[in-house]
């Protein structure tokens, strides 16, 4: 989409819309904005990848069968469950994927969500548009939270349908030994599926954050990248576990606790208070560089 097809608010009677109908104004905003993440080839790819990824380990761990019964963790006990149903491929696939390629897939659309403007020199005729950058701010927020969220559903659809495929799909046993219907299952797999989509948008308005502190999109991915990698490697350290809580990716795999009767809401509720308190500290941090700085030279 080019500068153009984006400046249809611009203008001095697109000005007198947008005083008198802010609400619609924003959702035009939103909308061409979702057009462009959605329309860039690059970030389609990076769609089909959160695919792929489902349908190589459902197939990896249907020919490598049985699995492993050893070890520990969550993601050991996803795939000691899996043998006996292809709804845990889902659990799988995600707890796989948030090591790295769900925040790679997040962190090039927040990246590039204002450097990249910057960059092409696009921010200054977006800017021209009577909406504010507040208001351009938070369309950009809201359009990365969504990708995010698309990113994470087809994760999740995908990894149902090859584990249904795979496996035998039926009552779900829990980690915590109880079983719970089919219909049931399926309902903590979608409260799975929100709570890493809550991460990623903590992780999405980081992103932001670091975007508006550069016109160079790469440089932004790769530091989003290196904070990523960087708070996973200190969590693993012993000797630094007090800080743990702390960090941005801490609470990240703590949606096993929704597979387990009853579910521990205390390990949820602290993984949802990070994520809020991190997209609210970014987002303002974002907000502070973004209005205050000169973004268009």
């Amino acid at each position: 989409m080019s500068p153009a097809d984006r400046l249809v608010l611009a203008g001095p009677a697109a000005a007198a819309t947008a005083s008198r109908h802010p609400a619609r104004t924003w959702s035009r905003f939103f909308v061409a904005e979702l057009r462009l993440v959605f329309g860039r080839r690059r970030n389609l790819l990076l769609l089909a990848v959160t695919v792929v990824f489902p349908i190589v380990i459902g197939i990896a761990l249907r020919v490598t069968a049985p699995h492993p019964q050893g070890g520990n963790g969550p993601g050991v006990a996803f795939f000691n469950q899996l043998a006996g149903n292809g709804v845990f491929l889902t659990f799988i696939a995600l707890s796989t994927l948030l090591v790295l390629v769900l925040p790679v897939v997040v962190s090039v659309v927040a990246g590039d969500s204002v450097a990249g403007e910057a960059g092409y020199g696009t921010l200054r005729y977006l800017l021209a548009v009577p909406a504010g950058r507040t208001r351009l701010l938070g369309v950009k927020l809201a359009a990365i939270i969504a990708f995010g969220l698309c990113a994470t559903l087809t994760v999740s659809a995908t990894s149902l349908v090859v584990g249904a495929v795979l496996f035998p799909v039926g009552p779900v046993t829990l980690l915590s030994g109880a079983t719970v219907s089919l219909a049931e299952g399926l309902l903590r797999v979608l409260f799975v599926t929100l709570y890493v989509a809550a991460a990623m948008a903590a992780l999405g308005a980081i992103g932001l954050a670091i975007s508006t502190l550069t016109e160079h999109a790469i440089g932004a991915i790769a530091a989003i990248m290196i904070l990523v990698v960087t708070s996973e490697v200190v969590d693993n350290v012993p000797q630094l576990a007090a800080i743990g809580p702390y960090l941005p990716t801490h609470w990240w795999l703590s949606f096993d606790s929704i597979l387990r009767a009853p579910v521990d809401t205390s390990a949820l509720l602290k993984g949802l208070l990070s994520f809020g308190v991190y997209t609210v500290l970014a987002s303002s941090l974002a907000w502070a560089r973004f209005t205050s700085a000169d973004v268009t030279s």
